[in-house]
């Protein structure tokens, strides 16, 4: 008695591609030397079954029969007066009752007619003979022709004529021939057929499986397939949703953890902000006492250090919105020359103090565009933060319109150390990650180019 995992691999056998394209193979195999001769004997004996019911069928036998009965009659009255032939005419008339029988003697003169014919002539000719002779061969009715005597060498003969529908098989032998050869084109072409669909059927899963591994589902995941089959390909099938799974699963788990630490950071922004504002208060009130040179140079170190801290935290918490989709965007058409000045005027008393010389250089014309106030006036105070922080020692800052690239860009450039100095820190960095990010939420584009001479930023429509 088979055990349970032996009839379920032998289950599973039955379901593989291997099983079924064996199958193919031996019924190719088989078909020459096998289902051939079979076919071919089936043939024989249906043909000899039918040739023997239509041959029992025929009413007075085939025509080979009647017409060697009419020949042995022939022989037997070859001595015979003419009362006997009469005799026999009549005899074999009431045998073959649509047969038309007549003779003619040795002078040539048509004697008994069983039934009467009007066409045949009294006196008969060699001409006369030849001619009868030459008219009935392959006509209907089927007629025979039989000299008397034993030898028949006549001159007298007889003559049976009789329809040949009633001799004569409706269908010949080997008729059956083209159903034969119709029986073999069908299991040729049921053979092909059968490729055909099994190739099709594993063409057609394949390819939904590519495109099961190129569509992209709410997750940015490939969608899990149906199995149809525990064949070959339903493992592989199988193995892919089993991937998709653990995709979705390790995409959750990112996502949480994301979440959480989006949601880490803003609390802890909004934990710090209460210390820092203590701190600041608490520096102010004792920057007011009597100190030394030294006492308010460290104060003001600390009061700069305080600020830098809170700046980072602001942006740590805007780019904490920012990439939870949280942070407000609203288009609308802007003079963004205008917000520059603006900005640029606010910031000009701390450039004054930290030693920068501001050139500033733009043209009187309105440069329409599609933005956001707030965002961009963020997008310059953190590119002029980073000026003061990392390239105040070129002691310059330059604000102008110029073409870039075919395209009228807002340069502003420094005489600091480059871009290694811009990107040093965390804090700059975090700063340049809400540029980018508030540029392209406005449909804009930026670029940075470094050199001896210091950074140049390029921001231009995309």
């Amino acid at each position: 008695m088979k055990t349970p995992k032996e009839r379920l691999n032998r289950l599973r056998f039955r379901q593989t591609l291997l099983s079924r394209y064996l199958l193919i193979i031996l019924f190719a195999f088989l078909f020459i030397p096998i289902v051939l001769p079979i076919a071919t004997f089936a043939y024989v004996i249906v043909q000899e079954n039918v040739k023997r019911a239509d041959d029992s069928y025929l009413k007075y036998g085939s025509s080979s029969e009647i017409t060697a009965m009419w020949h042995e009659q022939a022989a037997l009255l070859g001595q015979a007066d003419a009362a006997s032939v009469d005799r026999k005419l009549e005899e074999l008339r009431l045998k073959y009752t649509e047969a038309s029988l007549f003779w003619v003697d040795s002078s040539g003169t048509t004697m008994l007619q069983l039934p009467p014919q009007e066409r045949l002539p009294i006196h008969w000719s060699p001409a006369d003979a030849v001619q009868f002779m030459k008219n009935s061969i392959d006509s209907d009715p089927f007629t025979i022709v039989s000299f008397l005597g034993a030898e028949h060498e006549g001159p007298a003969f007889m003559v049976m004529q009789i329809p040949r529908s009633i001799i004569q098989l409706d269908r010949p032998i080997g008729s059956g021939t083209p159903f034969y050869v119709a029986i073999l084109l069908i299991m040729i072409g049921l053979f092909f057929l059968l490729s055909l669909l099994f190739f099709r059927q594993i063409r057609k899963r394949l390819i939904g499986l590519q495109a099961a591994m190129s569509l992209q589902g709410n997750q940015s995941l490939p969608q899990p397939i149906v199995i149809s089959r525990h064949d070959e390909i339903g493992q592989l099938e199988t193995a892919f949703n089993l991937m998709v799974e653990q995709l979705r699963e390790s995409k959750e788990r990112e996502l949480a953890e994301e979440k959480l630490r989006k949601q880490l950071i803003a609390n802890l922004s909004h934990d710090l902000r209460t210390p820092l504002t203590v701190m600041n208060s608490q520096l102010y009130s004792l920057s007011r006492e009597p100190l030394s040179v030294n006492g308010q140079t460290v104060i003001k170190q600390m009061e700069l250090k305080i600020g830098s801290l809170d700046n980072l935290i602001e942006n740590l918490l805007s780019y904490t919105l920012m990439t939870s989709g949280r942070y407000p965007i609203k288009l609308e058409q802007q003079d963004l020359l205008r917000i520059v000045r603006e900005s640029a005027a606010s910031w000009y008393p701390l450039w004054e103090q930290e030693g920068i010389a501001a050139d500033i250089d733009l043209p009187d014309e309105a440069m329409l565009l599609e933005v956001d106030k707030a965002g961009f006036r963020r997008v310059l105070d953190n590119v002029f933060q980073n000026v003061i922080r990392h390239a105040k020692s070129g002691s310059y800052i330059g604000i102008k319109v110029e073409t870039y690239e075919g395209r009228l860009a807002l340069v502003i450039r420094d005489h600091g150390n480059g871009l290694d100095a811009h990107t040093s820190s965390k804090g700059a960095g975090l700063g340049l990650a809400i540029v980018n990010y508030l540029l392209h939420e406005m449909r804009l584009d930026w670029h940075m180019a470094s050199s001896s001479d210091g950074m140049t930023i390029y921001i231009f429509e995309q």
